[in-house]
């Protein structure tokens, strides 16, 4: 296929990854019984996408193949500490846990995926936490034995949490 052919496809693609991410993100909010029955088809469609799909593209054009990040390093999305955070003085510690676990399940689900609706649930809720402030306290719960991490907490795209038990 014809490079320009192949640029058309990949950007269909790519809009696709998008739109089955909001998908999962829309499935993580089911009830049990329908996350359980819709979530890994819609993993599964995005490792074809990745690996069979856009694989393929890349192999015969790899100039199409975006950069990686620092020669293949996760990208680090944020190194705040949560001992850098301050709160506003109406939310407490125990507030933000209860946001973060709200949102939490007893399956892995990528770090990205739980800060993005922890936010969405402080915006809901009216509190002015961001993204960088909720990531801080997952591993100040990983530590207390609330919850189980595995990677870099650091890297939201690379590492995965879940409710422990």
């Amino acid at each position: 296929m014809d490079r320009e052919r192949a640029a058309e496809i990949q950007k269909h693609l790519l809009d696709a990854n998008r739109a089955i991410d909001r998908a999962r993100r829309a499935i993580a909010g089911l009830p049990k019984a329908d996350r359980v029955r819709l979530d890994d088809p819609a993993r599964e469609a995005l490792g074809v996408l990745h690996l069979q799909l856009l694989g393929a593209i890349y192999e015969e054009h790899p100039d199409l193949k975006p950069p990686d990040n620092d020669a293949g390093t996760p990208e680090i999305n944020s190194t705040l500490r949560w001992d850098q955070v301050r709160l506003p003085a109406h939310i407490s510690e125990g507030d933000v846990d209860a946001i973060i676990l709200s949102v939490m399940r007893p399956h892995w689900r990528k770090v990205a995926m739980v800060v993005g609706q922890a936010r969405d649930r402080c915006e809901q809720l009216g509190i002015p936490l961001s993204y960088e402030e909720l990531a801080a306290r997952l591993p100040v719960l990983a530590e207390a034995g609330r919850i189980e991490d595995a990677g870099d907490l650091r890297k939201w795209r690379y590492s995965e949490v879940r409710l422990k038990g």
